[in-house]
């Protein structure tokens, strides 16, 4: 009996190591994503291919529809497709299946199909430059248990001579966290990259922390103190003061325009990214004689909150 059983195991174990191989190669691969993001000089309206990871293997499309695309696959034309579809529609038409087509995940249980490769794109709208982060390549990734800073690799001028590839940094996505809090970025650095006209400073991720969505990062400003002594003496400081900021925010709704008429699920078009709602909540205050002998008053964070 254990002779029979062991060539069974194997032809299983082998069964589904294809079966990651080919989810891996095939399902978790980047998908067209469309983001309005404004109006160019002209007036004309923008929106990007930005990208995105796929999660599942095929999609919700409905069993017609794709019989549809295999039928026409079958012809050279689409006036020989049409012609042979006036002829079918003479005949009884069959049942229309509404079954949703089976999804499988892109990646295996402890994975995720996440970006590999992205590119920093500028754009010249009508307000002024943006800049856009726009997904190339994605792969499966392990899903981490720990809140920890990863690699993010980002291409700045892509297809120019001061193309620069720096990694930015980012924070892991932690499973089994608490219900709402996230692995979210607590300390920055900054790197210059050249360009044509000037050295732009890049902000990088160096350290990450269990937090809230909506949470407070240090942020330390330097300011001239001068300190009067009992005995007469003026002494000039360097003062630290971490005033503090709001990082982080708040869910405010769908950004999806145009949803797809086969799946709500699936958006077409999104709209451009609100701004965070992440406000200040408590402060305190600082004062202290500057330079002229005046005094001088610095108001520090605290705490942060969604504002409604």
């Amino acid at each position: 009996m254990f002779f029979l059983c062991f060539p069974v195991n194997v032809v299983l174990s082998k069964h589904i190591d294809h079966r990651n191989l080919f989810t891996q190669r095939v399902c978790c691969k980047r998908q067209s994503h469309f983001v309005y993001i404004g109006q160019d000089i002209s007036g004309t309206p923008v929106s990007i291919d930005v990208g995105m990871c796929r999660s599942h293997c095929g999609g919700t499309i409905r069993r017609s529809l794709e019989a549809g695309q295999q039928d026409y696959s079958k012809h050279s034309s689409m006036l020989e497709f049409l012609r042979s579809k006036k002829m079918r529609s003479r005949r009884p038409a069959a049942p229309e299946s509404s079954e949703p087509l089976k999804q499988l995940p892109s990646c295996g249980i402890n994975q995720d199909c996440e970006p590999t490769g992205m590119r920093v794109d500028r754009v010249l709208l009508f307000e002024g430059p943006r800049e856009v982060e726009v997904i190339e390549e994605c792969h499966c990734e392990i899903k981490l248990s720990q809140c920890i800073r990863v690699p993010a690799l980002r291409t700045y001028n892509s297809d120019t001579p001061y193309e620069t590839v720096i990694d930015v940094g980012g924070c892991s996505r932690s499973k089994g966290s608490p219900e709402g809090f996230s692995c979210v970025p607590v300390k920055f650095d900054s790197v210059s990259v050249e360009t044509p006209n000037k050295v732009d400073l890049i902000q990088t991720v160096t350290a990450c922390e269990l937090k809230e969505t909506c949470y407070r990062v240090p942020y330390v400003e330097y300011y001239y103190e001068i300190v009067h002594h009992a005995d007469g003496v003026k002494e000039e400081r360097l003062k630290e003061i971490d005033v503090g900021r709001c990082l982080g925010g708040c869910a405010t709704g769908s950004r999806c325009l145009l949803s797809s008429p086969t799946d709500p699920q699936i958006c077409h078009l999104w709209s451009e990214k609100q701004p965070s709602s992440c406000v200040p909540q408590g402060y305190e205050s600082h004062s202290f004689f500057n330079q002229h002998g005046q005094i001088h008053t610095v108001l520090s964070i605290t705490s942060c909150l969604c504002q409604n």
